[in-house]
């Protein structure tokens, strides 16, 4: 099982990175690449229509400004798609890119997690391969174990 991570341009990386990090530490399969909806239509229809065929199981889509990237791939692809709103240069304060990927119609569902919440995205995309793979059911099992102590430490160290 592969997750596609795809984004509107290179600025948005530094954001997508982290869905990239923590897929890795699952040891998931992924492909990365940039597809923007407004200025290459033609390979964003080839990508969302061919992703299944190809082994993909997840499209994680990351876009600022307009956001038309996640919901655009989740018209065409028979795939989960998680959109990750990015805050842009050029957007107004992120929710232009949120309201764009959060308000899709009946139908045409699209996963969105919060402004710049690719960490997440890359946990819901390992969660819905780990619906059907015990491995990786299994690593995420011990991810949230390793959140708990982490706040359990915490909170220890603030006992006085």
């Amino acid at each position: 099982m592969k997750v596609a991570i795809i984004m509107g341009s290179i600025s948005d990386m530094h954001v997508m990175q982290e869905a990239i990090d923590i897929l890795n530490s699952f040891n998931i399969s992924i492909e990365v690449d940039i597809v923007s909806a407004h200025r290459t239509p033609e390979k964003l229809v080839d990508f969302s229509k061919n992703a299944h065929e190809r082994g993909i199981s997840v499209i994680i889509a990351g876009a600022g400004g307009a956001a038309h990237l996640p919901g655009m791939v989740a018209s065409m692809s028979p795939l989960p798609v998680i959109g990750v709103p990015v805050k842009s240069s050029n957007s107004i304060d992120g929710w232009d890119s949120v309201l764009s990927i959060l308000q899709m119609p009946g139908g045409v569902p699209v996963a969105t997690v919060a402004l710049n919440g690719a960490k997440n995205a890359g946990i819901l995309a390992a969660q819905i391969i780990g619906s059907h793979d015990s491995t990786v059911l299994n690593k995420i099992v011990a991810y949230k174990e390793s959140l708990k102590e982490a706040v359990l430490k915490a909170s220890k160290n603030l006992e006085i």
